[in-house]
């Protein structure tokens, strides 16, 4: 029992870990490769990489794949499209920590699409701590001067990685909400497919920098990690743990991204990062505090 347990918990661990080098690894495409080449290439591949594993039950579960192919185009646009896409073109504009600390909101974010689409009720300590977290976010973008937002002082690279950050975090709920009834693998290749549906010809009709040997290791690590074990892995935890408490993991995820870029990229820490990541983590953690718990 207690091994199951902690292996249901090292899933989403493992998962933000991934996503933390990613995070890195989409500042270091900056100038290497354009995110629709890389967005293309890596889904490509992973279909390609799947498919020999993921043809028998595709096959078998065919009719509950049809009855349910809307809602899993639906989750494909939400978690391999918008939110993949916003982040990269994120990275080209704001720093590897600030795409971090923004993406810790997801859980926060969560809670209010739980509150609407799933009944969930939130108590006073999640609005409190939603306050709390848009103080620390206002302070990071605003660069330290809150008040900075109001005249357009802000990384146009902030505001992308938030609209993906909600739409990850719509994904996350809508998981649970709609439950369809197709096992994981398959699940994962119909929402693959629905990238690349959308995600080739928007590369083919985009002029983009040829692709070098410096940009394979890029493209191998969005394709195999990320696209592949980083979302079988997120999956498992929402139907283990739930959309709340996987989401937990996510307050990791600005300090592991912070860590590896300090050190991979050579980021320097200012004090409102500090400051803004340690209030946003603080309102995302008091909003947890009586949600943690399963009913």
């Amino acid at each position: 029992m207690k091994g199951a347990i902690a292996t249901d918990y090292a899933i989403p661990l493992i998962t933000v870990l991934l996503w933390s080098g990613n995070t890195v690894v989409m500042r270091v495409a900056v100038g290497v490769i354009d995110p629709e080449t890389i967005m293309a290439y890596r889904w490509v591949l992973a279909a390609l990489a799947l498919f020999p594993f993921v043809f028998r039950a595709l096959w078998q579960h065919r009719a509950a794949i049809r009855q349910n192919i809307g809602k899993l185009a639906g989750l494909g646009l939400l978690g391999m499209v918008l939110y993949q896409g916003c982040a990269y073109y994120a990275a080209q504009t704001t720093t590897a920590t600030n795409m971090g600390i923004i993406a810790s909101l997801v859980p926060l974010i969560t809670f209010g699409f739980s509150a609407i689409l799933l009944g969930d009720r939130p108590g006073w300590t999640t609005a409190a701590g939603g306050l709390l977290s848009l103080v620390g976010l206002s302070v990071l973008i605003g660069q330290g001067q809150p008040l900075n937002i109001l005249s357009g002082g802000f990384h146009l690279g902030d505001a992308i990685m938030l609209f993906g950050a909600i739409c990850y975090a719509l994904y996350s709920v809508m998981l649970r909400r709609w439950a369809v009834p197709v096992p994981v693998w398959p699940s994962l290749y119909i929402q693959i497919l629905t990238a690349i549906l959308v995600l080739v010809p928007l590369y083919l009709i985009t002029p983009t920098l040829p692709v070098t040997m410096a940009a394979v290791p890029i493209i191998l690590y969005s394709a195999l990690p990320i696209s592949i074990l980083a979302p079988i892995l997120w999956m498992l935890a929402v139907a283990r743990l739930g959309a709340n408490r996987s989401s937990i993991f996510m307050n990791l995820l600005p300090i592991f991204t912070a860590v590896i870029a300090t050190f991979a990229l050579g980021e320097t820490l200012y004090t409102y990062h500090l400051i803004g990541g340690l209030l946003t983590l603080s309102g995302v953690l008091l909003a947890q505090m009586t949600r943690g718990r399963p009913r």
